[in-house]
């Protein structure tokens, strides 16, 4: 009997070291994986190895702008697309354009649970990375979840998206030039006979042109309430024709392209901004623009398609379809594309102008990098997620343009652009000479040292806000023409400028650079 028990007793004994022998050797094949794990999906018991497909997940993505009204019927093709290429279902989140960028950061803030998240150089990316918001991405999680951008991406894009030397985005893969044109009405130029609209002053005669004649239009209109800080024709009229660049559009500092010191300098301390200060202020006396500019509301182009706007100002991709647009819409009324600053040195976008990035809290990275891999280099999911459904949504036209139909409203308006790539389509109607302006610009692209410099305003936060807040309260009613005194407007604006904080700003700022430079 006592030899029966022991017998017994070393049986379990054996089973329980088997037990703990096979949980080790589980742990031990999973610490192995350096990627983030992920977490099965309710209504499954059975976990899959890590960086596998076996395992259904559902990635949740956070995009700005409005939800597409057929999202639902897109999104359930897509998700048959990726369901059967890696086993995954995408679902978005919108955060609509009036109020993205105060529910943004509050997302992250509130560690609410989402994998893939939009971003970009101007849509908090840098912010983020600093707050410790996203995932840091290494070669190994590139290679091994992302085969195909890991083998489409330039380079240059991976260096340009990287923050103090570590990945954190996966950048869209489609340089571009970011000068702004003007849209204008051509036919109204060309009733009052005037000259063509190729430089400030043949655009000021248009604009105070219209405005004494067509009583009923804008002759120039902008969304300025939309807390933009700057007059929306300051990058070209500022920046583009000095050959300056700002370093963040929440603060007046920029230095030359060409200086290769980086030297800073407050843009409203300028004897170029007193003289635009002028031009602003002649425009606004021959009510080129609305008293009320400055609470606009309106989205512009609604208002120029409706006909109570002449002119006004965006990236030249985006006044290009607009042109497009217009011209299958009302073919009667004719419009031009004006490039105000034609021999200026050009800018071309840094890869971080639009991305993807993980979120630091993801239980599903691998997944999540599988998704974005297929949304930017799948033809067949890239259209979907760009373009939507074909025949519906849109018309292919071969494998690289596309004609728009009536249901191409129905599918637009968000940031899709993170998964910008040689795979994007062009609008068929896509103006020729919009064509022609672009290929003129990249022969003057200009690269400089500072082009992939971000600022860190860490140390200078309190003062970024109060500076931020000076120029909406000083510099933008002053732009508009809303102060009598211009002299007198612009050394208040410096004023409260230097009582907020601008010397410390431009102190950290030019530290920052002579160090990024130095580095180099």
């Amino acid at each position: 009997m006592q030899n029966k028990k022991t017998l017994m007793l070393l049986f379990a004994l054996m089973l329980v070291l088997t037990t703990v022998i096979s949980a080790c050797g589980s742990n031990n094949t999973a610490n192995k994986n350096t990627g983030a794990s992920n977490t099965p999906s309710e209504g499954t018991t059975e976990p899959a190895a890590n960086g596998g497909t076996s395992e259904e997940l559902v990635i949740k993505m956070l995009l700005v702008g409005g939800k597409p009204i057929d999202y639902d019927t897109v999104f359930g093709e897509l998700n048959k697309k990726l369901k059967e290429k890696i086993n995954a279902t995408v679902q978005a989140e919108f955060l609509d354009w009036s109020d993205w960028t105060q529910k943004y950061p509050l997302k992250f803030a509130a560690g609410e649970d989402f994998d893939i998240a939009y971003t970009a150089n101007w849509a908090f990316y840098n912010d983020q990375v600093l707050k410790g918001g996203f995932l840091e991405l290494t070669d190994e999680l590139l290679q091994k979840n992302m085969p195909l951008t890991w083998k489409a991406m330039p380079s240059v894009a991976w260096e340009q998206s990287k923050v103090n030397g570590k990945q954190y985005m996966v950048p869209n893969n489609n340089p571009e030039v970011i000068d702004k044109a003007v849209l204008i009405r051509d036919d109204l130029r060309k009733k009052y006979n005037l000259d063509p609209v190729n430089n400030p002053e043949t655009f000021a005669n248009y604009v105070k042109t219209i405005a004494a004649n067509e009583k009923s239009i804008n002759a120039y209109n902008a969304k300025a309430a939309d807390g933009w800080k700057w007059h929306e024709l300051d990058q070209i009229l500022l920046e583009q024709k000095n050959e300056w660049n700002l370093v963040d559009y929440n603060m007046p500092l920029a230095y030359k392209l060409d200086d290769a010191s980086g030297k800073v300098f407050n843009i409203y301390d300028t004897l170029e901004f007193k003289e635009l200060l002028k031009y602003y202020k002649d425009l606004a006396e021959n009510h080129a623009w609305s008293k009320n500019i400055v609470s606009n509301k309106n989205d512009v182009w609604q208002d120029m398609k409706a006909g109570k706007t002449a002119s006004y100002a965006q990236n030249l991709g985006t006044v290009a379809m607009n042109l497009a647009e217009l011209r299958r819409e009302k073919p009667e009324v004719e419009l031009a594309i004006a490039d105000l600053t034609p021999d200026k040195k050009k800018i071309a976008a840094i890869s971080t102008q639009n991305g993807f990035s993980i979120h630091a809290t993801s239980k599903k990275a691998e997944r999540a990098l599988m998704v974005i891999d297929l949304l930017q280099n799948d033809k067949e999911i890239h259209d979907l997620f760009m373009y939507g459904i074909a025949d519906t949504h849109y018309e292919a036209v071969g494998d690289d343009k596309f004609n728009a139909t009536a249901g191409t409203a129905n599918f637009t308006g968000f940031s899709n652009w993170g998964a910008n790539s040689p795979l994007n389509r062009k609008d068929a109607s896509y103006p020729a000479e919009a064509d022609a302006i672009a290929d003129a610009w990249q022969q003057k692209v200009y690269n400089f040292n500072l082009e992939t410099f971000v600022f860190n305003d860490a140390n200078v936060k309190n003062e970024v806000a109060n500076i931020g807040n000076v120029m909406l309260r000083y510099a933008i009613p002053l732009e508009y023409g809303l102060i009598k005194d211009i002299d007198k407007g612009q050394a208040d604006l410096i004023k409260q400028l230097k009582a907020a904080g601008i010397d410390k700003l431009q102190t950290e700022l030019q530290a920052q650079i002579d160090a990024f430079l130095a580095s180099k």
